[in-house]
C-alpha cells in the first residue's frame, strides 16, 4: 500500500507548455507577459489597486515593511502563531514584534486584544488569516484608523478566501500571497504584494526593481531609468510567473476541488466531534474560505504525537504546524508578548493537519479510517 504523502503538488497540464512559450518569446527574467498576466489578475480577482509579484510571499512582506517606512524601534502587532516570515520581514527592519493571543475559534489574531497591545511606538497592525479563514477586519480596519496605524494582512494562505465579500488582502493598506508548492495556487516558491492604498503603488514599484524607475522606463514615463530610493530584487523570473499562470487559469476549479475534499473531512469527523474525540475547523459567518488545509484539534500534546505516529505506521503522512514564536529562541531575542499566551501555547501543541490536495479523492477515505483506527 502507497504511502499517503502530507501535500502533492498539483498541475493543470498547461504549466510546462507556457515555460516553453515564455523561451520561445525569448523573455525569461522577470516582468514578461506572464508576470503581466498574473498581475491582471490578482487585481481584477482582489480588486487591489496595483498587484506585484515577487519571489516569495517573504519578499512581499520585506516590501510591505519598507513601504510603511517601518523604523528601528518601531512596534508590530501580531500573532505568535505564524510562519517566520511574519516577524523576520519588521525584525530586519529594526521593529519589534508584539505578540498578541490568538482566539480559540480560528486560530486567529483576537482582535479584542489589540488596542491593549497599542504604544506610542505601534506602527503596523498584522494580522495572519490563518487556514484561509479571515480575521475579524471590520474590527481591525476600525483600530488601525482610530490610531493611524497601518495594516499588512499575511494573506499567504488566503488566496480565493473572502471576509463579508471582500478578498482577503484587499481589505488592509497592503496585503501578501503566497504561492509555495504547499498553498492552494502554487508556482514551486512565489509570492505577490497587493497595494490596495494608492498612495503607495509607485514606490512599491521602486522598491521591487531594486530602488530604480526601471517600470517607469518600460511604460514610457522617463527616458533613461536610474536608481531613486531604497530596494532589492524582488521579482520573480517568467518560468515561476508562467507555471503560476497556468495555476491562475484554474483557480476556480482548483478551490472548488479542494473545497469538495475539506467538505468531506468536515462530514466524516462530526460523529468523533459529537464523541468529544476531536475538534473540528470553524469557520464564522461572512467568511468564505479557499480549503487551504485540514486540521483537528486533539485533547494533548501526547494524544497528538501518538496519533501522528499511528498514521504514519498504516502510511499517512499528517503534521502539526507552528511552533508559536514567542516561545522560540529569536521570538524571545527580538520580540515580546502583550498578555497571555494561553491559546497559542494550548492550541499548536494540540492542531494535527490531515493530507489535502487536489488528486486525494481516491484515498481520502482511507485517510479517515486511519485517522478513526489512529485515535
Amino acid at each position: 500500500m502507497n504511502p499517503i504523502p502530507f501535500n502533492k503538488p498539483f498541475m493543470t497540464g498547461r504549466e510546462l507548455w507556457y515555460i516553453a512559450q515564455a523561451h520561445t518569446n525569448g523573455h525569461l527574467s522577470g516582468d514578461g507577459s506572464f508576470t503581466k498576466r498574473c498581475h491582471r489578475w490578482l487585481e481584477q480577482n482582489t480588486g487591489a489597486a496595483r498587484a506585484l509579484l515577487t519571489h516569495s510571499c517573504t519578499a512581499a512582506l520585506e516590501m510591505a515593511a519598507l513601504l510603511a517606512e517601518v523604523q528601528e524601534g518601531d512596534e508590530v502587532i501580531m500573532p505568535s502563531y505564524t510562519f517566520v516570515s511574519t516577524a523576520n520581514a519588521f525584525v530586519m527592519r529594526g521593529a519589534v514584534p508584539v505578540f498578541v493571543d490568538i482566539r480559540p475559534d480560528t486560530l486567529n489574531i483576537d482582535e479584542t486584544k489589540i488596542e491593549a497591545a497599542i504604544t506610542a511606538r505601534t506602527k503596523v497592525i498584522l494580522p495572519v488569516h490563518y487556514a484561509g479563514v479571515a480575521c475579524e477586519m471590520d474590527t481591525i480596519m476600525d483600530i488601525a484608523k482610530r490610531h493611524n496605524l497601518i495594516v499588512i494582512e499575511d494573506a499567504a494562505q488566503g488566496i480565493m478566501s473572502t471576509y463579508k465579500g471582500r478578498a482577503l488582502g484587499s481589505i488592509g493598506h497592503m496585503g501578501a500571497y503566497s504561492f509555495h508548492e504547499t498553498k492552494n495556487i502554487i508556482a514551486g516558491e512565489g509570492g505577490a504584494l497587493l497595494v490596495n492604498d494608492p498612495v503607495f503603488a509607485e514606490r512599491a514599484e521602486i522598491i521591487r526593481e531594486k530602488g530604480t524607475n526601471r517600470s517607469q522606463f518600460f511604460r514610457g514615463q522617463v527616458d533613461k531609468y536610474t536608481w531613486v530610493d531604497i530596494g532589492s530584487s524582488y521579482l520573480p523570473g517568467e518560468v515561476i510567473a508562467a507555471f503560476l499562470w497556468a495555476q491562475m487559469e484554474e483557480a476556480n476549479n482548483i478551490t472548488a476541488r479542494r473545497l469538495a475534499l475539506w467538505d468531506s473531512y468536515h462530514a466524516a469527523l462530526a460523529p468523533l466531534e459529537a464523541e468529544g474525540r476531536l475538534r473540528r475547523p470553524v469557520v464564522p459567518e461572512g467568511c468564505t474560505h479557499n480549503a487551504h488545509m485540514y486540521y483537528i484539534l486533539l485533547d494533548s500534546l501526547e494524544q497528538r504525537t501518538e496519533a501522528i505516529a499511528n498514521l504514519k505506521r498504516q502510511g499517512v503522512n499528517s503534521v502539526f504546524h507552528y511552533v508559536p514564536l514567542h516561545s522560540a529562541p529569536a521570538g524571545r531575542k527580538f520580540s515580546r508578548a502583550h498578555g497571555g499566551m494561553a491559546h497559542t501555547d494550548g492550541l499548536s501543541e494540540r492542531l494535527l493537519r490531515l493530507p489535502l490536495w487536489v488528486g486525494l479523492e481516491e484515498e481520502q477515505d482511507r485517510v479517515v479510517r486511519a485517522l478513526k483506527e489512529a485515535l
